[in-house]
């Protein structure tokens, strides 16, 4: 098998766990967090300052790879662990999100998705074979189905307006039923595009195929989905169509709920989620592996996680803030000694060890949560850790 999962400990107060994947280029202890290397790379990060931040798998990204420099190209230089130089998990996405978050670029139809390049504007196609042909290629250790994910509100009623835009350009309009409609026929192609990428698979003894359950926020689509998803046997299932428009109290519920119904024993992946507060409640509801951009994103931008919430370096508040982003952080921003007012001089200078420096705290913060919620599971001291992490307590 490309994989082995084995529970070490279950928590005595909810359904949260802790265990260990084991794949063919190392292992890593969940409930995990994985930081998004998009092309090949955490934005700004060498693999030694990733793996410094005690980071034991990442995510690629197969449709953007497959754009440049190429899958094929990849796999000629020795496949993406050799071409990165990061020899530990590689966990890589699909493409089916991008046929939600690049809506007005592509069509969907039963056969696949036809994209519209973000380089040169020509037309690619990507069906679930040609993802799963792109995904062998790459060589990551764990793979995902291609599913279609579509927004899990009406495009309409989007929360970010570019979003918005993009799916109401692309979709219209849609009443309650006819999103209902489309949330129906989604899961049902998920389905029946897992069963295409499951059969064109031609390194199962060496990647790990997931497949991912849909079904928007309607808990009986969810439902539907986890049994269609289940039916075939897979090393590991995620859920995917969450954060995708719809509020946390909604992700909450929806997670909760469906991860009660997927299999027990195998890893379970809540896809691109999310704040503190999120994957401690996904932990609590049984979910092991969880993947975001907050924490390079906003890194980029000048925004510090920290136990008490985020601050906004570019503020002049910390003009002249000797401190470091937060005492006691043990990452190479706040160990080497870097204050805030001058973390905040390299951001107005648009100096680019600002972005290094912020992404490596925050990624480290993540990765620091997780250690303690794997603590907080095995020695029954869940309650406590809101004193810990004052920030799962902000609003």
């Amino acid at each position: 098998m490309p994989l082995k999962f084995e529970i070490k400990h279950r928590s005595g107060e909810h359904a949260g766990r802790t265990g260990v994947v084991t794949t063919p280029h190392g292992s890593f202890k969940t409930p995990a967090f994985m930081p998004v290397g998009t092309r090949g790379t955490v934005k700004g990060l060498t693999p030694a300052q990733i793996e410094s931040t005690g980071s034991e798998i990442i995510l690629n990204n197969a449709y953007h790879l497959m754009l440049r420099p190429g899958d094929e190209q990849i796999a000629q230089l020795g496949g993406v662990h050799a071409f990165m130089r990061w020899n530990r998990p590689i966990l890589t996405d699909s493409g089916g999100y991008q046929a939600w978050s690049m809506a007005d670029i592509n069509t969907v139809d039963e056969d696949g998705v036809t994209f519209k390049s973000i380089i040169d504007g020509s037309k690619i196609r990507i069906t679930p074979e040609r993802s799963i042909e792109i995904q062998n290629n790459l060589g990551a250790d764990i793979i995902m189905a291609f599913d279609d994910c579509p927004s899990s509100v009406a495009p309409q009623t989007q929360n970010l307006a570019r979003r918005r835009h993009a799916l109401t350009k692309r979709d219209g309009e849609l009443s309650v039923l006819e999103h209902e409609t489309r949330l129906l026929q989604s899961l049902d192609r998920t389905a029946r595009w897992l069963e295409r990428c499951a059969n064109f698979h031609q390194r199962p003894d060496q990647q790990a195929l997931f497949g991912i359950v849909q079904g928007g926020t309607n808990l009986d689509l969810r439902s539907r989905s986890v049994e269609q998803v289940c039916n075939v046997e897979l090393p590991g299932y995620a859920i995917g169509g969450v954060a995708v428009g719809e509020s946390p109290e909604k992700i909450s519920e929806v997670v909760k709920f469906t991860a009660n119904l997927l299999p027990d024993k195998k890893p379970r992946y809540l896809m691109g989620v999310g704040y503190e507060r999120d994957l401690v409640t996904a932990v609590a509801s049984g979910m092991d592996m969880f993947d975001c951009v907050l924490p390079t994103r906003n890194g980029r931008n000048g925004q510090a996680f920290t136990r008490k919430g985020q601050i906004h370096l570019r503020n002049a508040f910390y003009k002249a803030d000797t401190s470091v982003i937060e005492e006691g952080c043990s990452c190479a921003s706040c160990s080497g000694g870097f204050s805030r007012a001058y973390l905040r001089h390299l951001f107005m200078s648009k100096e680019m060890l600002s972005g290094i420096l912020v992404s490596q705290h925050n990624i480290h913060h993540f990765q620091s949560l997780m250690i303690d919620i794997r603590l907080a599971i095995e020695d029954n001291s869940w309650s406590a850790l809101p004193q810990r992490w004052p920030v799962l307590l902000s609003p």
